[in-house]
């Protein structure tokens, strides 16, 4: 396992009805780290990855004023070593009951922080995890009821790269934290407990990215097929990137997708024709998805089919709205048959007798 435990603690936080109090429940002050704790970590670490809807920020330059230090002023004494992890996490909690009571909102969940290296890089993560019943059936079959957390409902989460914020305190995006939540923002209590603001916006720079990639190809007058090779080695590159956790880097997919004979490379391409980009950013992988297949649904009707085939294999007129696929994909085209073949069954055995 690559990833190395440093501090963990958990506390427990809840507020039954909009109008009670909230409740703050601290855990024991030294986790002990083991195979248990490595591994509950190491699955929080990557469902917290897969969220695909994070966002970016950065702590804020003016935070409120408050007769409390606030999360910045304690992870800096964390980082500084003169506050330890314990106490860090007890001022903490204390700093997100008082968020929370500023919202007539129940939250109920088990508050993790956790200080662990992976990949060399150092990280903070902060996450409410919700709770949620189980079932269980002993011999005489008698039902009981147990909580269990549950990290595959993880909604309010953030974590810090703590090599950024150390060394690039200025930068817009050491800080990732999951965007959204059913029915309000995450922003409303959580992102205020961390003081932090939004920064670097992963979608804005992923589209500019696809735009680039696209005008690239085009530039240098590539075929059909080697405009789809070229997506094709886009959308590779930015999955193995997701998969690893790390950054898009505009060098190193410039050595990814440049073509031999091409006027120039992408990267010198992008800096060029003065791309919004940034050197490397975390990306959006649902919009890169996109740069080789066109897919729809609606009305019953589900249609998906690779970009290169638009305008030949599948054409669309918008005159009548209509959609003409030409090469039907074999296994459809025998579904057809047989329908068309059942209906025709169906059609002479209806007849009446002469």
């Amino acid at each position: 396992m690559s990833l190395i435990i440093s501090n963990i603690a958990l506390h427990y936080i809840t507020r039954t009805g909009e109008n009670s109090d909230v409740q703050v429940t601290f855990g024991p002050d030294q986790v002990e780290i083991t195979p248990r704790i490595e591994n509950f970590v190491d699955s929080l670490h990557n469902i917290y990855n897969g969220k695909g809807s994070k966002a970016y920020g950065h702590f804020s330059e003016e935070p409120t004023p408050s007769d409390h230090k606030n999360f910045i002023e304690l992870i800096t004494d964390y980082l500084d070593e003169s506050e330890p992890f314990n106490d860090f996490s007890k001022k903490s909690t204390a700093l997100l009951k008082l968020e929370l009571e500023k919202y007539d909102i129940e939250e109920n969940g088990y508050l993790v922080f956790c200080h662990y290296e992976y990949m060399g890089g150092r990280y903070l993560l902060v996450a409410v995890i919700p709770v949620s019943e189980h079932y269980s059936v002993d011999g005489d079959l008698t039902i009981s009821a147990n909580k269990h957390l549950d990290t595959s409902k993880l909604q309010l989460a953030a974590r810090i790269d703590l090599f950024d914020f150390q060394q690039n305190a200025e930068g817009n995006r050491y800080i990732s934290f999951i965007k959204g939540r059913a029915g309000r923002k995450i922003s409303d209590f959580f992102l205020d407990f961390l003081c932090c603001q939004e920064g670097l916006d992963a979608k804005e720079q992923t589209h500019t990215l696809v735009k680039a990639v696209e005008d690239f190809v085009s530039v240098n007058q590539l075929d059909a097929n080697e405009k789809q090779e070229t997506r094709k080695e886009l959308l590779s590159y930015c999955k193995d990137q997701k998969a690893s956790a790390q950054d898009v880097s505009i060098k190193e997919l410039g050595n990814v997708i440049s073509k031999e004979g091409s006027e120039q490379d992408f990267y010198s391409f992008c800096q060029e024709n003065d791309y919004p980009l940034e050197e490397s950013f975390p990306h959006e992988q649902a919009i890169v998805n996109k740069v080789t297949k066109y897919s729809g649904y609606g009305a019953g009707i589900s249609i998906s089919f690779e970009r290169s085939h638009f305008g030949q294999d599948v054409v669309y007129n918008a005159a009548n709205d209509s959609l003409t696929i030409y090469k039907i994909p074999p296994n459809l085209k025998e579904q057809l048959l047989k329908l068309l073949q059942d209906e025709d069954r169906a059609a002479q055995t209806s007849q009446p007798f002469e």
